[in-house]
């Protein structure tokens, strides 16, 4: 941690659990980012579970933190705070789930019509007593007089005893037809989907009707996360995490990809084994210093598809750093991607 020259985000201390799903890990990595001022600008970005979006000439980060901090970049290289998107943690947060201090996991931004939809998480360790919220506003910049984040409340949530997944990890994905779909999930019975009303953002149904889209069912404890649904060339691609965050530079993190012609799958990867038996073509993992790549999403920037993920630096004591690759396509359709950029 010595060689920390600066922290622009802190590790979230997510949950990693064991074959049993209990066990608990908050790595020192994590601890230790509440010990270090967060300054203005830095590079690289240190963050957990980063998503960027475009605004006009700027790239937005938003990443996993108290109230979710948000920094700002014209080069994707040097980053400037504005966050977070919440002050004050929203109160039906700790109705929902008793013990949450504000630390909000693994925000998903996108933007539809006029309007950016950011879902984020709310648990607590090594429970599936967990909840995906809603927050919405028309710009992402704080100067402009119509900035401001309206919370909308409780997406979908997922509880001890009635549920064997875990409403956590969830983004926005809109198909062909226009409709639109949260993709969440983690460990438990691995990656869920749900139809979302267009608009409002949350459950087309009630109760909602929870499909089920990737899991490990020959790991111990399903271990896969994070999933990213992105549609190009005709096809919908389920990018998840799979194995585990969270432990610095003992994390053993990878991408990994499957693809379907339906949103909803099935969901098949490169040698056409379904993800829900497992299946998943590795994008990228661990080599070097880098340690546990995982937790991506796809940003599309001006005719170009970038890879952004959290990725464990050995050389800064394993604390979680912000990468950005770009992809690159096979012939047939399988992401690539490169090294990274602007860091």
């Amino acid at each position: 941690m010595k060689s920390m020259d600066c922290l622009c985000q802190q590790c979230d201390n997510k949950r990693v659990i064991n074959l049993g799903k209990i066990l608990l890990l908050a790595p020192l990595l994590g601890i230790a980012g509440l010990l270090f001022p967060v300054p203005a600008t830095c590079s690289p970005a240190y963050a957990h579970d980063p998503q960027i979006i475009r605004e006009g000439a700027l790239y937005y980060l938003f990443s996993t933190g108290q109230g979710i901090p948000v920094h700002r970049s014209r080069d994707l290289a040097a980053w400037e705070s504005i966050g977070p998107v919440f002050s004050t943690t929203p109160a039906w947060t700790r109705q929902e789930v008793p013990g949450f201090a504000g630390n909000m996991w693994a925000p998903s931004i996108s933007r539809q019509g006029g309007t950016y939809y950011l879902y984020y998480s709310v648990s607590t360790f090594g429970s599936n007593a967990s909840c995906i919220g809603l927050a919405t506003n028309t710009t992402l910049d704080p100067s402009l007089s119509s900035f401001k984040w309206e919370d909308r409340g409780l997406v979908v949530s997922s509880k001890p005893g009635r549920d064997d997944w875990n409403a956590i990890d969830g983004g926005l994905a809109v198909d062909s037809g226009g409709g639109w779909h949260l993709t969440f999930g983690s460990f438990w019975t691995g990656i869920k989907q749900i139809a979302l009303d267009p608009g409002s953002g949350k459950p087309l149904r009630d109760p909602p009707e929870v499909l089920s889209l990737a899991r490990r069912p020959l790991t111990p404890d399903d271990a896969i996360e994070a999933p990213f649904v992105f549609a190009r060339g005709g096809w919908y691609y389920l990018f998840v995490s799979f194995d585990h965050c969270c432990r610095g530079a003992q994390s053993d993190y990878k991408i990994a990809v499957g693809r379907s012609r339906e949103i909803s799958g099935p969901y098949v990867d490169t040698g056409g084994v379904p993800m829900l038996q497992g299946g998943g073509t590795i994008v990228l993992q661990g080599s070097g210093d880098l340690h546990g790549p995982g937790h991506c999403s796809v940003a599309e920037d001006e005719g170009r598809e970038l890879l952004v993920h959290h990725a464990y630096d050995g050389k800064r004591g394993g604390v979680a750093i912000l990468q950005i690759r770009p992809i690159s396509w096979t012939d047939d359709g399988w992401p690539r991607v490169g090294e990274p950029i602007g860091n």
